[in-house]
């Protein structure tokens, strides 16, 4: 029973796969070539770092400490742990389907079981949604999706892996908040912006 419902969901995935995938242009390959690129993100990053710094002036070491180690867990959980034991190939590399998959930009690895990159710009979101507690920082789960959405776009993953790593990272950065909010409760640190 339980492999009969696993291999339906899997064929599902497969089949939104292929028509996110195949819905394509050379206009959203340029942009989600460039969504998908490292480089595009350091503007984000740096306005992301002024506003932690500019916030929370001498805790800023702490919190940037903290964004450090949940993304190093978030990486490590998807890319280390999961695609390692799962072991689920990248629809580019799938036997099956790698002649019609349309691939833009960069992929690293050859299993996409679970997305690294929505773990973590998802875990990411939340712990600083949960840490400037406004509407605004919300706009960082946006973010998060179009990173994510490119990743099926381009080929090197599947609606499900990116559904499941970015649940990874939410549980991730909603634990790393919580631990570092009673750090901080616990040896009397201003939590207050």
């Amino acid at each position: 029973m339980f492999d009969l419902l696993l291999a339906r969901l899997l064929e599902i995935d497969k089949k939104l796969f292929l028509i996110i995938n195949q819905t394509n242009s050379p206009f959203w390959d340029r942009v989600v070539y460039w969504i998908t690129h490292e480089l595009f993100w350091i503007p984000l990053y740096i306005v992301l770092l002024y506003l932690i710094i500019k916030s929370f002036k001498k805790r800023s070491w702490l919190i940037l400490l903290t964004i450090a180690v949940l993304i190093t867990i978030c990486d490590q959980f998807a890319s280390g742990l999961v695609k390692p034991y799962i072991q689920r190939l990248r629809p580019c590399f799938d036997p099956n389907l790698k002649a019609i998959v349309h691939v833009v930009g960069r992929h690293h690895g050859l299993y996409s079981f679970i997305s690294s990159h929505a773990a973590n710009t998802f875990g990411l979101a939340t712990f600083l949604w949960l840490l400037f507690r406004s509407h605004y920082w919300f706009l960082l789960f946006v973010w998060a999706s179009i990173v994510s959405y490119a990743r099926i776009y381009g080929g090197v993953h599947y609606p499900g892996d990116i559904l499941l790593g970015a649940l990874s990272g939410v549980c991730c950065g909603w634990v790393t908040y919580t631990l570092y909010n009673h750090y901080c409760t616990k040896y009397k640190i201003d939590k207050t912006l």
